[in-house]
């Protein structure tokens, strides 16, 4: 960090300490972190929540989302506050557009009416269609608004923000040029959980256990949070394909609730030796001893896979919104960092496609090594902080509040 800069950023801090020097945690500034409901938009809020949290322990952050159990059970495990407010996504068809717009009003006017009954300085807006009713009620009460944005291609939420927002927190550069705002912009990188920070070097795979074929090496598929039907289809039929390669190696496979029976099944039918789970919670310890991953191309699952510096195999979601998983992985994959697998422009069944292209990184660690080290230099483990450093920047600048 330039010096300057150090010196300013520290002024800040200590302009927010004096503000609430003697207030008790809790009874500080008024964080609203609104959306969530997939992990990769949720983890980064929490991330970015717990260090305000450790840099200003009497800062109160509430969480806003769509109420679902996944949101709640995650922000409770984190001892933050949480909001659930009426909202919906774009629909489908005509006959659900009437309850999008009276979900999304009723959201508006419940995010309005906490916001100003419960002193709300600053919202961070986390992606995704939850974050519009407090994003909206933040601009509408003329309270600062910070918008995180995952992906090379700004979802639908963030470009209807950006105009009102006060700074806009990139992940990726190239996403810059699709949104109009009159804040700052600034590419921090993708805010990650603190166990990310542990990951200084490869993992352990990579730098000293590539020539112990004695040592099991591992497979992860990663569909999401909510697993991916695709996936959970393919995966199985092209590992069963090489399966000769697949000597002393250990497969995970993350398949989502809903699925995880039918998962596993389909790796039997194969007689393919897998563990199958819903969801990998502790997903920076997995990771730190993983070789290997098929997953898709969300920006959440890539910053994570670079900070642990494991080698992927991409497979983007073909109808996730503007194209913006294909954007994630062409960035990836032209560092030599992944290998994508395009479903628009490949010919033929998809797991003929996936098993030709598991041959390499399966068979040589070489491959697998020379990925791993341009992966790791896509990692930003200063994004966290950074993030956090415009937040308190804006605080610090917010005139006080009075404690209720």
């Amino acid at each position: 960090m330039h010096p300057i800069e150090r010196k300013v950023k520290l002024s800040n801090s200590a302009i927010l300490r004096k503000r609430v020097a003697g207030v008790a945690p809790g009874d500080g500034p008024h964080v609203v972190f609104a959306g969530g409901g997939t992990a990769g938009h949720l983890f980064p809020g929490l991330a970015v929540a717990e260090e305000l949290r450790a840099v200003l322990p009497q800062v109160r952050i509430t969480f806003a989302g769509t109420g679902k159990e996944f949101e709640r059970r995650h922000v409770a495990r984190a001892k933050f506050e949480y909001l659930a407010l009426p909202c919906r996504p774009l629909p489908s068809s005509a006959g659900q557009l009437w309850r999008f717009v009276t979900d999304n009003i009723a959201g508006y006017r419940a995010a309005k009416r906490f916001v100003r009954e419960q002193h709300v300085e600053l919202v961070v807006g986390l992606g995704g269609y939850a974050s519009v009713p407090m994003g909206r009620a933040a601009a509408k009460r003329r309270v600062p608004l910070v918008l995180l944005e995952q992906n090379a291609i700004p979802g639908r939420a963030t470009r209807a923000l950006a105009s009102s927002a006060s700074t806009i927190c990139l992940a990726l550069a190239k996403a810059q040029p699709h949104l109009r705002t009159r804040g700052g912009v600034f590419v921090t990188g993708n805010p990650l959980r603190a166990e990310f920070a542990k990951f200084d070097s490869l993992s352990p795979r990579a730098l000293s256990q590539v020539n112990d074929s004695s040592v099991p090496r591992r497979l992860l598929v990663l569909g999401g949070s909510g697993g991916s039907s695709q996936l959970n289809e393919i995966v199985p039929k092209a590992l069963h394909k090489v399966r000769s390669l697949l000597d002393g190696w250990q497969v995970i496979h993350q398949s989502g609730a809903a699925q995880s029976e039918q998962t596993a099944t389909l790796y039997g039918k194969f007689d393919l030796p897998a563990t199958v789970v819903p969801f990998v919670a502790n997903i920076a310890h997995v990771l730190r001893w993983t070789d290997l991953v098929v997953c898709r191309a969300g920006g959440t699952t890539l910053a994570e896979l670079a900070a642990a510096g494991v080698p992927a195999l991409l497979m983007p979601w073909a109808a996730a919104a503007g194209g913006h998983q294909s954007r994630n992985a062409e960035e990836y994959s032209v560092t030599g960092a992944t290998i994508t697998l395009d479903q628009h422009s490949t010919e033929g069944r998809l797991d003929d496609a996936l098993a030709e292209l598991l041959v390499l990184p399966l068979s040589q660690v070489e491959v697998r090594n020379a990925m791993a080290v341009a992966m790791q230099r896509m990692a930003r483990p200063d994004a966290t902080r950074q993030v956090v450093a415009h937040l308190q920047e804006i605080l610090a600048s917010q005139p006080q509040v009075a404690a209720a």
